[in-house]
């Protein structure tokens, strides 16, 4: 098995899809006997183990609680066979040295539409510009690979779109089905009541974990709930800079809505199966692996007709699909989705193998030895 030196601008103690996808990754390599070392910004609240290098960072005034590092490359990671970087940016150009300063191939993951982000930097016609050059550099960088990693379809037609020619190979992300699995009644009886929630028996529940990103829509899920036939009670996971937006909207659309912030990592299976649909209108994700989480939990998804949802979600298999920004589809969708909830379910649970984070790494494997080939 390869030596493999990762680079990324995100890691612990940061709790993000980037995370969660390098951790098992990480795991799951090293379990069959590779090493998988990571470079990445030093935080407070996480101190390295084995095999994890920080860079010196800074905070990074656009986003609360991201720290940007700065260039490095440790000592202990120049002996790999492959440099892996999973940013194009700060810490993406140490893996891009360091590749070509050992000549071991470069494989770059594609997690974030970077261009998308332009409204964090930038406001009205200056955000256009942020955004053409963002596009450019991410074009830049992957062409500069020897392979490009993306977790969709999607993900991958929109590389090619905007220009990038290396051999793009499709990896999904991977879910740790051994834990994202739906847990008894006990436990999910346990949950609601630690967070005050209603028995599904009562109202139906519908809701959404994650980063609360502007990028991500979230203020159109509560006129949808609101729209929507069934009386359901909304519940929101996670936190971020959208969230008094989503407050607000939850407000305006007179839903009853419960903000239970960051949970504990080991709550995460009780929350998805608690639900008895997960709602995302992100049109960005290049996968969205939250929905897939869900999926493991036996939870159907009802997701935006855009970005890598468009692919991810199976419609009338593993949830349904609605039009961007169609606020009346979206409640429709919940409605259909919630009247064949059992039926999702069991077609959720069915696919759980094919979403695996073995299945993931096989295929990590693969582009691995094509690239040292």
């Amino acid at each position: 098995m390869q030596t493999v030196a990762a680079f990324t601008d995100t890691y612990l103690p940061t709790v993000n899809g980037v995370t969660y996808t390098l951790e098992s990754w990480r795991t799951e390599w090293q379990a069959r006997g590779g090493r998988m070392d990571v470079v990445f910004p030093g935080a407070p609240g996480h101190d390295p183990g084995d095999g994890e290098y920080t860079t010196r960072s800074v905070g990074f005034p656009f986003y609360d609680g991201f720290r940007m590092g700065l260039p490095g490359v440790p000592d202990a990671v120049r002996d790999a066979d492959v440099v892996h970087a999973h940013t194009p940016f700060a810490l993406g150009l140490s893996g891009w040295f360091l590749a070509h300063r050992i000549d071991a191939p470069l494989v770059a993951s594609y997690h974030t539409p970077t261009a998308e982000y332009a409204d964090y930097l930038a406001a009205g016609p200056a955000a256009t510009v942020v955004e053409g050059a963002a596009r450019r550099y991410e074009r830049r960088y992957m062409n500069a690979a020897t392979a490009v990693v993306v977790p969709s379809e999607p993900a991958g037609e929109h590389l090619s779109d905007i220009g990038v020619t290396t051999p793009v190979e499709v990896v999904p992300n991977g879910v740790n089905t051994d834990f994202f699995t739906r847990p008894d009644d006990d436990a999910l009886a346990d949950f609601r009541a630690e967070h005050d929630l209603p028995d599904p028996a009562d109202a139906p529940l519908v809701g959404y974990t994650g980063r609360h990103g502007f990028e991500k829509e979230l203020t159109e899920i509560p006129p949808a709930v609101a729209t929507a036939d069934a009386e359901a009670t909304l519940v929101f996971g996670g936190d971020g800079p959208a969230r008094d937006a989503v407050e607000r909207a939850c407000e305006a659309a007179g839903v009853d809505a419960r903000f239970l912030g960051f949970l504990p990592r080991e709550q995460l299976p009780a929350l998805y199966a608690t639900l008895d649909a997960f709602l995302f209108p992100s049109p960005v994700e290049t996968q969205g692996l939250v929905a897939l989480e869900a999926n493991a939990c036996g939870t159907p998804v009802v997701g935006v007709d855009a970005g890598a949802l468009a692919d991810t979600v199976v419609d009338g298999e593993t949830g349904h699909h609605y039009p961007r920004g169609d606020t009346g589809a979206f409640a429709d969708a919940i409605d259909r989705t919630l009247a064949e909830r059992e039926s999702l379910s069991a077609a959720c649970l069915d696919r759980r193998e094919d979403t695996s984070v073995e299945h993931a790494v096989d295929r990590l494997e693969q582009v691995y030895g094509a690239v040292l080939s």
